[in-house]
């Protein structure tokens, strides 16, 4: 039979190891524990933090975006100018919150609602300012057709002018006196005041020329300013004290002399008597009319 005290020692022993195991179970438990935590918080920290990546990488884009829908020099309406500040300064909101050290599951997730509203807002300002293009399109290309059509009015108008004066001229000019046989004589005056034909230069007193006109229906009945231009033999224009200045055929002219006749569109005869009362050269003397702006005619007399 075993003695009982010899069993009491051994008891006691058994207890203190399982005491002891008991302790190891539980340190390795709690360290199982702790580990499992601290690796659940790390994956936490990393997951949180390329979620911040991701956001900062979306709000670069929309920045992107809304920096190219206004690139265009557009002008904005009043309404879309403010939409544009709006959008501006929510992006500055978000990144200074993405910039903070820690963020709650709560923030983390007001932020990326605040991008996704952000997104749709930048995408319907894209499409708005689309829209705009396409209408200031429209405007320029119905701009340069309008610009074209005043081009093509504004030619057509010219034409019109300049076919207008061409006609005015052609009318003016078909309205002018015209003369028809031109003679011009000369004569010597003697003292008895009779007057007689002559040839010759130094017998010669005064010039004559005898003209008609000729009908012509377009012509303004009544007087008519009529002009002379004497040419001596030498070429030279023969100015009497009263000659002045006129216009012939768009050039301005110096005249010998100048007086008024009546047309009365019925071939009558004219004559008109020059003379500045120098002496005559030998040689040709030719003699130009003019009358309403254009050359009427012209004749000669040569003398010995």
């Amino acid at each position: 039979m075993e003695n009982p005290e010899q069993e009491q020692p051994i008891r006691k022993d058994s207890n203190k190891i399982y005491f002891l195991v008991a302790v190891i179970l539980a340190l390795l438990g709690t360290n199982t524990y702790l580990f499992f935590k601290d690796k659940k918080a790390n994956d936490r920290i990393v997951t949180v933090s390329d979620e911040k990546t991701r956001m900062q990488t979306e709000i670069d884009k929309i920045e992107a975006e809304l920096d190219n829908a206004t690139s265009n020099n557009l002008k904005l309406s009043e309404e879309m100018q403010k939409e544009q500040e709006i959008a501006r300064e929510k992006i500055d909101e978000l990144r200074n919150a993405l910039k903070q050290g820690q963020l709650t599951q709560g923030q983390l997730a007001k932020a990326q609602e605040e991008i996704k509203q952000l997104r749709y807002f930048v995408s319907k300002y894209s499409t708005e300012i689309d829209e705009l293009k396409k209408q200031n399109q429209d405007l320029t290309s119905e701009r340069n057709e309008l610009l074209s059509a005043v081009d093509s009015v504004s030619t057509k108008a010219n034409e019109l002018e300049k076919q207008n004066e061409e006609l005015s001229t052609k009318v003016q000019a078909a309205a002018a006196i015209k003369s028809g046989n031109i003679s011009i004589s000369a004569f010597n005056i003697r003292n008895n005041g009779k007057e007689s034909m002559v040839t010759r230069a130094s017998t010669t007193d005064k010039l004559r020329v005898n003209f008609s006109l000729v009908n012509n229906p377009l012509a303004e009945k009544g007087l008519h300013t009529l002009f002379l231009r004497v040419i001596d033999p030498s070429g030279n224009l023969v100015i009497s004290n009263n000659g002045g200045m006129f216009i012939s055929d768009d050039e301005e002219l110096q005249y010998s002399y100048k007086t008024a006749i009546e047309f009365a569109n019925d071939g009558r005869s004219y004559t008109i008597d020059w003379s500045d009362g120098k002496t005559y050269q030998k040689g040709v003397y030719t003699i130009i009319l003019y009358a309403d702006g254009y050359t009427m005619g012209k004749g000669s007399v040569s003398l010995r």
